[in-house]
């Protein structure tokens, strides 16, 4: 299944042969409920250093009105200077606490609808601003407090293609679960010719982790094909690891596309003793191409990002209901094992 060096000539596309959905090779002997578990307690054990996605880079917060996100059950507030420059501070005014999110901003400045109080400066009054990054696709913010960390002066990004020649997406949804049942749920690549028939195919899990290594280097190796059209598929091998305790990536390793990622973060919105959790999933799609007609692609990136969205919001719909469900029977403790 290599992928030729250079620019690709020949159709990506292949006719596919095999079984329906019902003839397909049961995969619950395979998906060992003890690796899963194993998989989802070291990626939870590794630092990141409290940065947490809050959304898309660029888009997140519009000059001149700031927006509010809710992590770990800290209100967080965005917003734009005047060069553009994202900021963040706790959504909480000092004053008498009115909601930052519905401030303005002027001259660059955070200024709260309620009595008038300029922040965005130093600190003011016990509120001080939030470190913040953009990496070109998504936008994080560091809360020491929620994440009780060492703090790190930035996020471990994800290896990605290189973006002026990639065509990117952000996802965003929200599900009533916490954000361990999402990377369960993602490390647990079994499930998606089963649960997802009319997007993959022919999924064949080829390799697993080296659990004892414990380096994230290595991840789940999946030969699947994604459907295009009736019989039509795209067959590439693609790896599932866990860089981070809330974060699972999938990479095209060979086949059309190799090197496009797919990055699934979750970030928890509600604190962590919350009795009824909810959690916001952003998946960001960075997908590249040796291909001439490629350039096509990225000219209509902003018509196809649209497509991506709908197309990850319909896999989401059932995976957040996995992972709801998976969340609801621990809580209760009926979960199996």
């Amino acid at each position: 299944m290599s992928a030729s060096p250079g620019r690709h000539r020949t159709s990506p596309l292949r006719l596919r042969q095999g079984p329906a959905w019902a003839g397909q090779e049961p995969s619950w002997r395979a998906a060992k409920p003890a690796l899963i578990a194993s998989a989802l307690e070291q990626a939870t054990a590794r630092p990141f250093g409290n940065w947490y996605v809050v959304g898309p880079a660029g888009s997140t917060a519009s000059h001149g009105r700031p927006c509010g996100r809710l992590v770990g059950g800290t209100e967080v507030v965005l917003w734009r200077d005047d060069g553009g420059t994202l900021r963040a501070g706790s959504g909480i005014c000092p004053h008498l606490g009115a909601p930052l999110k519905d401030g303005r901003v002027v001259g660059g400045t955070l200024v709260c609808h309620w009595h008038g109080l300029a922040l965005g400066g130093g600190a003011s009054a016990g509120w001080e601003r939030y470190p913040v990054y953009e990496d070109g696709v998504l936008a994080w913010v560091r809360l020491d407090a929620v994440g009780g960390e060492e703090p790190w002066p930035r996020p471990a990004v994800p290896r990605r293609p290189a973006l002026e020649g990639a065509v990117t997406a952000v996802y965003t949804g929200r599900g009533r679960c916490e954000p361990e049942d999402v990377v369960a749920n993602r490390l647990d690549p079994w499930h998606g010719a089963w649960l997802h028939p009319y997007a993959f195919t022919d999924l064949r899990v080829v390799e697993v982790p080296d659990l004892v290594a414990g380096d994230g280097e290595d991840g789940f190796a999946v030969d699947v094909s994604f459907r295009v059209a009736g019989r039509l598929v795209v067959p590439v091998r693609a790896v599932f690891t866990a860089p981070g305790p809330r974060t699972v990536v999938m990479r095209i390793a060979e086949g059309e596309g190799a090197g496009s990622v797919v990055e699934t973060h979750a970030t928890a919105l509600t604190a962590a003793s919350s009795s009824a959790p909810r959690t916001a999933v952003v998946e960001a799609v960075v997908a590249a191409s040796g291909r001439r007609g490629f350039a096509v692609a990225r000219a209509l990136a902003p018509f196809l990002r649209p497509v991506v969205r709908r197309t990850a919001g319909r896999l989401w719909r059932d995976d957040l209901a996995y992972a709801e469900r998976r969340w609801a029977l621990r809580s209760t403790g009926r979960f199996p094992g």
